[in-house]
């Protein structure tokens, strides 16, 4: 199955996102199209226009997918539905699970009490579902085992996203709506501080620093829907923003499954290559141990990041998906693009990043 897969490049100014375009071929002859995650709001036009100008100006899209609720990742979508007619929305909607997480809270809720405070809490997932169905679209959502056309989600599984879905509430302000808040500028700041006093530590190949048991990253990140895709004899891993926990849950159900394979081909880095979001171990298990320096290259490894996002991707990140032998190539306001058996549309070359020997501490 011929396939192309473009990571657009999403974000101003040190605010990354992700916004993925995909199109594959049937076995009819035909080609279907597959949108992960939507970016900013104004990251919306720019997959609009990046579908018509490369995909033929189709009127239909067969699946848009959302990975997780925050705003770098859903924001876009509005465009999307508003421009085609999309087959399947995927999503997953907390207020549908009120009533099997009641029991949580300790009387303090009602079941319809607590699905009122979810859908306000989360008014840009209700806004979206609401085009959605206005314009016909089908809205399910993506659990382990779901096939979203050839691909497979691996994560979450339902019971982890309950388990998650009781902290979900108390997510930052900036995903339960479309517009920024205090909340915007005030993570903002704290980043770019974070920045200016980071400190810096030496790295070898065979020294790695990469955290075994980092900070854990957000139970929105961890909700993140993770996606495999096996077409044209290569292996696909998208990630969104997910963290250990969830690589880890992908990573036992794809054993499982009758694709098995010991590395993939092609890894979305999640969360922009924040060092909260793999560990050594759970790479090893995705992309093969520490090879020696020098080796072949296993893969590819794909990162999203705004270009003047100077905090991301981590270069300990980058160094720890080099060792295993995967490059890592970061969109830096450029279009990534990945295909096999798809004719040229004549993008320049990318450059992955170098092994770096001094890394954030």
């Amino acid at each position: 199955m011929a396939f192309e897969i473009d990571f657009l490049p999403v974000g101003v100014g040190t605010r990354s996102g992700d916004a993925i375009c995909i199109r594959y071929a049937n076995a009819s002859g035909s080609f279907s199209i597959h949108v992960v995650d939507g970016g900013y709001s104004e990251t919306g036009p720019e997959i609009v226009k990046h579908i018509n100008e490369n995909y033929n100006y189709p009127s239909f899209i067969d699946n848009v997918v959302l990975t997780h609720p925050d705003s770098d990742h859903v924001s876009g979508l509005f465009n999307v539905l508003e421009s085609f007619s999309v087959g399947t929305l995927w999503m997953n909607r907390p207020w549908l699970h009120a009533s099997e997480i009641i029991h949580r809270f300790h009387g303090n809720w009602t079941t319809e009490g607590l699905t009122s405070y979810l859908r306000k809490q989360f008014s840009t997932l209700v806004e979206l579902e609401e085009l959605a169905i206005s314009k016909g679209t089908i809205v399910k959502s993506p659990f382990q085992g779901s096939n979203i056309g050839p691909f497979v989600v691996l994560a979450p599984s339902r019971t982890r996203y309950l388990d998650l879905l009781v902290d979900l509430p108390n997510t930052p302000a900036e995903v339960k709506s479309k517009k920024g808040s205090f909340f915007d500028t005030l993570a903002k700041s704290l980043e770019e501080a974070k920045i200016a006093i980071a400190n810096y530590i030496s790295e070898t190949w065979y020294g790695e620093t990469l955290s075994e048991y980092p900070e854990p990253t957000g139970p929105s990140n961890e909700s993140s829907v993770v996606q495999f895709l096996y077409a044209d004899n290569e292996h696909i891993l998208l990630t969104g923003d997910v963290g250990p926990g969830g690589l880890t849950e992908a990573r036992d159900y794809y054993e499982s499954s009758l694709y098995y394979a010991s590395k993939m081909n092609l890894m979305q880095v999640p969360h922009h290559g924040s060092r909260r979001n793999v560990t050594p171990f759970v790479l090893s298990r995705w992309l093969g141990e520490v090879q020696q320096q020098g080796q072949a290259q296993r893969g590819y490894a794909v990162c999203s990041a705004a270009k003047d996002d100077l905090d991301h991707p981590k270069a300990k990140v980058e160094n720890a998906f080099l060792r295993r032998g995967y490059p890592v190539y970061t969109t830096n306001g450029q279009l990534l693009a990945y295909s096999r058996n798809m004719p040229s549309r004549g993008y320049g070359a990318a450059t992955p990043a170098p092994f770096r020997s001094r890394v954030e501490e």
